[in-house]
């Protein structure tokens, strides 16, 4: 069963779902017809009876049925429902645990990856349980640096620029000059956006003293705020007033979120996050080899027997293809440079050693593509 098939199914169920909300809202109406019809009998005349009108509202309203239509609409959708663990379960592997392998971890080394995601999210109480349950030890400067971060981005919350603000300037000399000059434009934007609500007089200075040493990356968003000088005490009503929309408060905060990862030397991703992603992705693939492997084989794989492709996202060094052997490297097969004062090709080490001469009491070996001839011990391997 392909995807398209589920999709169809979906479809169906989806059309239903329409169709029975439609006479839901046609049974609706006309009940509420019925009922202002009786009030405008009631309405109509004094001497009218009162109980023959609501008795022929009462038949009126028991020959519509109501309760036993709901029913069996809701009936009719109940059963479509029912289907679809049947229908996923032959789209989707449920038994996920074929694909899994003993494989050692270390303890304290999960426990940090685990402790750096609860600093990441700025949950520190929840740090201090697991510490103290999982008898792990703060990492005391990831905990005050992400401290630091979440502070910030409180404020940022509290639409407070002057924290960031003061983060950027302190730490400019360790951030990426273009990413750093990115993020303070796009903070002094908010502030000077606000400003011009609360004190529009003060606009034009705060463009010549904050903005404009930062126009040589941004000359065309300073000329969209001088746009605003029209509508200094209407900046939400104005053409580009999506400047100061949630989103864009959303945005400064992920771009501040990210230099200051980066200024800690750590991933503004994290690790446990990514690793679970990752998993994810490729899961189908795994679950899929498993299936046609013996589980004793499986158990005993030292490799991957295909191979991963997750998506540059996922990569995060440099990935090498011998040209000769056709095969990417590993701990167990890394790259080579050949000779460290000679022809500097890359090969594997499996291909060294099947080019390795035995001709003298030295291994020598002649480089496939300029000649070179060379002593094996004067190959490098290379760390990617």
């Amino acid at each position: 069963m392909d995807l398209k098939t589920i999709i169809d199914e979906f479809d169906q169920v989806a059309k239903k779902q329409d169709l029975s909300t439609s006479k839901y809202h046609q049974l609706i109406v006309m009940i509420e017809d019925e009922i202002k019809q009786a009030l405008a009998d009631l309405q109509s005349a004094d001497d009218i009876d009162h109980k023959s009108v609501i008795k022929h509202l009462t038949e009126k309203l028991d020959a519509y049925r109501v309760q036993e239509q709901i029913k069996m609409l809701k009936k009719d959708l109940k059963v479509d429902l029912k289907n679809y663990p049947e229908i996923l379960g032959k789209f989707v592997e449920i038994d996920i645990s074929k694909a899994s392998r003993n494989v050692e971890f270390e303890s304290p080394i999960i426990n940090k990856i685990i402790l750096n995601l609860i600093y990441h999210e700025g949950l520190f109480d929840v740090a201090n349980t697991f510490t103290n349950e999982a008898q792990q030890r703060h990492i005391n400067w990831l905990r005050r640096d992400f401290s630091k971060m979440h502070e910030i981005l409180e404020a940022l919350k509290a639409k407070n620029l002057e924290p960031a603000l003061n983060w950027v300037s302190v730490n400019r000399h360790i951030l990426d000059p273009k990413e750093s000059n990115n993020l303070e434009f796009n903070l002094r934007r908010l502030q000077f956006l606000k400003l011009l609500k609360e004190t529009p007089s003060e606009g034009i200075n705060f463009v010549k003293t904050y903005l404009s040493p930062l126009a040589s990356n941004h000359r065309n968003e300073l000329l969209i705020l001088t746009v605003f000088f029209f509508w200094p005490e209407k900046v939400e009503t104005s053409p580009y007033s999506d400047l100061t929309s949630p989103e864009k408060w959303a945005a400064v905060s992920q771009e501040f979120i990210v230099q200051f990862c980066g200024s800690i030397g750590v991933s503004f991703r994290n690790p446990l996050t990514v690793t679970v992603d990752a998993g994810a992705l490729g899961l189908p693939i795994l679950l899929n080899k498993a299936n046609l492997m013996g589980r004793e084989e499986w158990a005993a794989m030292r490799m991957f027997p295909v191979a991963m492709e997750l998506g540059k996202e996922f990569q995060f060094h440099s990935a090498f293809v011998c040209p000769v052997c056709k095969e990417q490297s590993d701990e167990d097969n890394p790259a080579m440079m050949l000779g460290m004062d000679e022809c500097h090709h890359v090969l594997c080490s499996q291909t060294i050693s099947a080019l390795t001469k035995r001709k003298t009491r030295f291994h020598t070996i002649q480089c496939p593509y300029c000649s070179c001839v060379m002593s094996v011990n004067m190959c490098q391997r290379l760390y990617l």
